[in-house]
């Protein structure tokens, strides 16, 4: 999820090169995202039920598909699914259908936790599509402490044992969880604050980086580690004795999101699909073919389990664009944590 100001949560999966567009009928659905994001099968399983031929057309950035919807006037595509913080953009701009939820009966199968999002508080528009979330993990060998939120990172028993990504927003933001606050918090001597519980953290980390930072747990580098859900999903598959921490002070998370463009083409077809990818067994496949989190709870018990967050888990909060002010404060905080453990 490549954001400006923000700093996304999670990025998406490698991209492909631009599509152009392919104007269809109604016997064609044309689906824009990026490339890879459905197993074939599911796609190949809604050409065969509904006779509509799928014609995948890739982008290469969020910011990429905003500016080729805007040009179609919300036209041109029957099917979007893009990341959280562009989909604001999108339905400020009016590219995006309100959604007749009369045509999408499997609608209530989402997990409320990914909805009422700040992009579409009341739930008119778009249709979840797997969560980024994330999230601690240990090995309860090498770790005396049971490890329950954030707030335990900074136990002075961890000294010298923790791998961090290095996403200044995100460690910022769960700082800001630690001490009770928004992730997206802007007041600049609150953020200051946080810069200073920051440092305090500083002696317990082992190191910082973004690439295979599971390869620290596995290799015994690190005992505890704050990670991307593709590495937590990677590092678990290695080593399925780790534990995975769902903190209690709430997960910060990423969420991508279907839309039907205003003036889709095809709107019928867009429909049909979008209810097919809400079917538990098809939700399923595609969460375990992405590897993302679940956002479809009626297929919680059809997904591979470690891409289901708990029921115990309640709140969760995105990683929002914020002022340029407040954005320069966490990345001098984050400048300063990353000088500290050196």
């Amino acid at each position: 999820m490549k954001k400006k100001v923000l700093a996304g949560v999670l990025c998406a999966a490698a991209m492909a090169a631009v599509s152009m567009p392919v104007y269809a009928d109604d016997s064609e659905l044309v689906l824009y995202t990026w490339e890879g994001m459905f197993p074939q099968e599911v796609l190949d399983g809604f050409e065969d039920e509904t006779g509509i031929k799928i014609v995948y057309s890739n982008f290469d950035t969020d910011e990429t598909m905003l500016e080729k919807v805007s040009m179609a006037k919300g036209g041109d595509y029957d099917v979007v699914i893009a990341d959280d913080y562009i989909l604001e953009k999108v339905i400020q701009e009016g590219l995006a259908e309100k959604l007749d939820k009369e045509k999408l009966s499997n609608f209530e199968n989402i997990n409320p936790l990914y909805q009422g999002q700040f992009y579409d508080p009341t739930d008119e528009y778009i249709v979840p599509y797997g969560a980024g979330i994330p999230l601690i993990v240990y090995d309860p060998e090498e770790v005396d402490l049971d490890i329950k939120g954030y707030s335990d990172l900074w136990d002075e028993s961890l000294e010298d044992s923790i791998a961090l990504t290095a996403n200044y927003r995100v460690i910022n933001g769960i700082t800001n969880l630690a001490l009770g606050k928004s992730m997206n918090e802007e007041d600049i001597d609150s953020i200051k604050e946080t810069g200073e519980k920051l440092l305090e953290l500083a002696p317990n980390v082992r190191m910082i980086q973004d690439d295979n930072t599971q390869d620290a747990l596995l290799n015994g580098e690190a005992s505890v580690a704050f990670l991307y859900t593709s590495q937590v999903t990677a590092v678990l598959a290695e080593n399925p004795d780790l534990k995975v921490v769902y903190p209690e002070e709430g997960l910060g998370f990423g969420i991508m999101g279907m839309f039907i463009p205003s003036e889709a083409p095809n709107k019928d077809g867009a429909y049909q699909f979008v209810n097919y990818i809400l079917q538990p067994e098809v939700a399923a496949q595609c969460f375990d073919f992405i590897g993302y989190y679940c956002t479809n709870k009626a297929a919680d018990d059809q997904v591979n389990p470690d891409l289901v967050v708990p029921d115990s888990v309640t709140k969760g909060e995105i990683v929002q664009n914020i002022s340029a002010e407040a954005d320069e404060q966490y990345n001098k905080n984050w400048t300063e944590f990353k000088a500290a453990c050196d």
